[in-house]
């Protein structure tokens, strides 16, 4: 098992980078920041942007992964995010993970003045959104990918995103482009991740607590694995993440019922599990100290 924490962008870095340098201090494996324009009861509060928050924590850290918990189709286009994603990885020396996700139904999908898209047009924007940023993230590495020719760059037409003779930044720092981990539910979704990620990240179903939350993401795994056979792939090959404080539950209440959470999840096939790092109140209140006591005993839930 492995152990990563979510730290909310709502610090000034002078205040942010302590808990950063902890992450890894701690011994946590990776560590994340949500990437919204701002997000659901916290939007009336402060809310640094994703890339540069996570660029800077690259420069104060040495060994833990680095994530985005997750990007989204929402707000961004895969030709200036690609170069992005690419050089916070070469900032990082190779450390970076690709969470990606639909793109949620809450403050980012219309602060841009968009229109409301049903599921299916969501799914579809995120699929396309996943096939062109893969394209383009592979790009220096592998030129023999269609579209990908030295000579003009990479040209694409989709029904959400076109791109024209696009160019990347150079070689990536992993080969063959920087893991991909993708979040989803629904049938499609899971037989995207089946194609595109290293890894799947969950939150388990909407609006189940309790064991009617367990039970929904046992099934999910279940899902996923019929995916990823569908899709010719051993579902072995694919990191399972699940994040523990979903389905009316925080992890750190105390460090029992982190234990317990992690044996289930363990039970259930994950590979990974991801917390938060406690608030002092409201969403992901929980006590640092538990943090710390959790932290020093992650060796022994290996």
């Amino acid at each position: 098992m492995r152990f990563g924490i979510v730290i909310l962008p709502q610090d000034p870095w002078a205040v942010a980078r302590p808990k950063w340098e902890a992450a890894e201090q701690l011994g946590f494996d990776h560590a994340w920041t949500y990437d919204h324009l701002s997000w659901r009861s916290l939007a009336g509060e402060p809310w640094g942007a994703t890339m540069p928050t996570l660029t800077a924590a690259a420069t104060v850290t040495s060994r833990i992964r680095l994530g985005t918990f997750v990007s989204s189709p929402n707000f961004r286009h895969p030709v200036p995010f690609a170069k992005e994603v690419a050089t916070l990885d070469d900032i990082s020396g190779g450390r970076f993970l690709l969470g990606v996700g639909s793109g949620g139904t809450g403050f980012d999908a219309f602060v841009l003045g968009q229109q409301e898209l049903t599921p299916r047009q969501r799914h579809e924007r995120f699929a396309e959104f996943v096939e062109l940023t893969d394209r383009l993230l592979r790009f220096e590495a592998a030129p023999d990918v269609p579209g990908a020719a030295a000579s003009s760059g990479i040209t694409f037409d989709g029904e959400w995103y076109t791109a024209r003779d696009a160019r990347m930044v150079g070689r990536p720092a992993q080969e063959p482009r920087v893991p991909f981990v993708l979040a989803a539910n629904g049938p499609k979704g899971l037989a995207l991740v089946s194609r595109f990620g290293q890894g799947w990240v969950t939150t388990g179903a909407d609006g189940a607590v309790g064991e009617e939350w367990w039970s929904a993401v046992e099934t999910l795994v279940h899902r996923l694995d019929s995916a990823a056979e569908a899709e010719g792939r051993d579902p072995a090959t694919i990191d399972r993440y699940l994040s523990l404080d979903s389905g009316g539950q925080v992890s750190l209440a105390n460090v029992g019922a982190f234990e317990r959470m992690v044996e289930r999840a363990s039970a259930l096939g994950f590979t990974d599990v991801i917390t938060h790092w406690p608030r002092a109140e409201g969403v992901y209140a929980a006590s640092e100290a538990v943090l710390e006591e959790v932290a020093s005993r992650l060796d022994g839930w290996r």
